[in-house]
């Protein structure tokens, strides 16, 4: 089976051809938000890291960033550097140039100050989506697909119908070749003995007690039990009465193919098939962020309560388990796996939809958010604080 896709020069597939403007500091997203809007072809990846914090938590911003900057996606990167962060931006440059794509770099302070970065950003980033504009799709195995997997606003139709869709595309990806990446750990939990016995083998499973263990231990060193904010105060209101439950319906979403093994939250995909683990936490900016970094084309987002974001390099499919919520939220939901729920069509049917449309998305077309642009709050999961 084959999609049409931006062939990188590294090998990798892109289901989009964007320049990303990648502050690299949280102190450059202004100078960021000015270039993009004002060249056409550009996305934004506006964060909130990058200085005052501890060296892993900066090393993981900048191994993020380069995540993002390397992502099939993204055509061409042009880098804000403010000049005095604590993130490496020169090794973030040299990273991205290493697979083969066009990178530039401003320096707001060398440059002399905002106006002066913005014009010259706006002239940077203007020679990079000229420079990729002459790009065409070309026919590539659907082997190369990496999706990313997400349930969020969850309710008792989630684990009923929408996340029963998620799985059956994900089996089926796994059968013809491709990478599934799923994540939220926190919503492992109570659950993840369930997902052991998939493991490939006890190293795999041991992994998983793990990043469970280590969610819970970060909780408890704040004095908290993890269970008082899961589930959200949505989630119970949309019937999911413990964490527990929603575990076991969040973990359906992953399908019945054996795990891979688990990886870290600013690892990046590479020659890795068949399902895997992302540590990742359950809130929206943190694991979208996560995901893209992977080096997924696009996210397969189920939803009950109606979740309508998305992120600005990866293409958002909402899969929405609840008909009522579907019917108010039609222009944000991809695809109503309420009619499950209503008896008025399989799983297996719903499924094969949905991985219709995602195939519809790898072509070039648009999710709902993207077609309202709904899809500017990202962030990087930090270990510690700022100081």
């Amino acid at each position: 089976m084959i999609f049409q896709g931006y062939v990188r020069p590294d090998g990798t597939v892109g289901s989009r051809n964007l320049v990303a403007v990648i502050p690299s500091v949280v102190c450059a997203n202004d100078v960021a938000q000015a270039i993009v809007a004002q060249v056409q072809g550009t996305v934004g990846l506006y964060h909130h890291q990058g200085c005052c914090q501890l060296p892993p938590d900066l090393d993981r911003v900048t191994e993020t960033l380069i995540g993002l900057g390397c992502g099939p996606n993204v055509g061409a990167a042009l880098v804000v550097s403010l000049g005095c962060e604590g993130t490496d931006h020169e090794r973030l440059v040299q990273a991205i140039a290493r697979t083969g794509k066009p990178v530039e770099i401003i320096r707001i302070q060398q440059l002399g100050g905002v106006s002066k970065a913005i014009a010259a950003g706006i002239d940077a980033a203007s020679r990079l989506v000229r420079a990729i504009a002459p790009q065409q799709r070309r026919e590539a195995d659907i082997s190369k697909v990496v999706l990313a997997i997400k349930c969020g606003a969850s309710d008792t139709t989630s684990g009923m119908a929408s996340n029963c869709a998620l799985g059956y595309v994900a089996d089926k990806l796994v059968d013809l070749g491709g990478t599934v990446v799923f994540g939220e750990t926190t919503e492992f939990l109570g659950a993840e003995h369930i997902l052991k016995r998939r493991a490939v083998n006890a190293q795999v499973a041991d992994k998983i007690d793990e990043i469970v263990a280590r969610m819970e231990s970060r909780a408890k060193s704040l004095g908290c039990d993890m269970r008082k904010g899961q589930p959200t105060p949505g989630n119970i209101e949309g019937g999911l009465s413990s964490i527990e439950e929603k575990s076991l319906g969040a973990i359906v979403k992953s399908g019945t193919r054996p795990i891979q093994g688990v990886m870290e939250y600013t690892d990046r995909v590479g020659d890795r098939k068949g399902l895997w683990i992302k540590d990742t936490p359950g809130r929206e900016p943190e694991i979208l962020t996560g995901m893209a970094c992977t080096g997924a084309q696009l996210m397969m987002f189920s939803t009950g309560r109606g979740a309508p974001q998305g992120f600005p390099t990866m293409p958002v499919v909402k899969v929405c388990g609840n008909p009522i919520t579907y019917r108010n939220m039609e222009n944000d939901m991809d695809i109503n796996a309420g009619l499950i729920i209503e008896g008025k069509k399989s799983i297996e049917q719903v499924g094969e939809e949905v991985f219709e449309k995602i195939v519809e998305v790898l072509n070039g077309g648009m999710s709902k958010n993207e077609s309202l642009h709904y899809y500017s709050s990202i962030d990087i999961y930090t270990l510690g604080p700022v100081i």
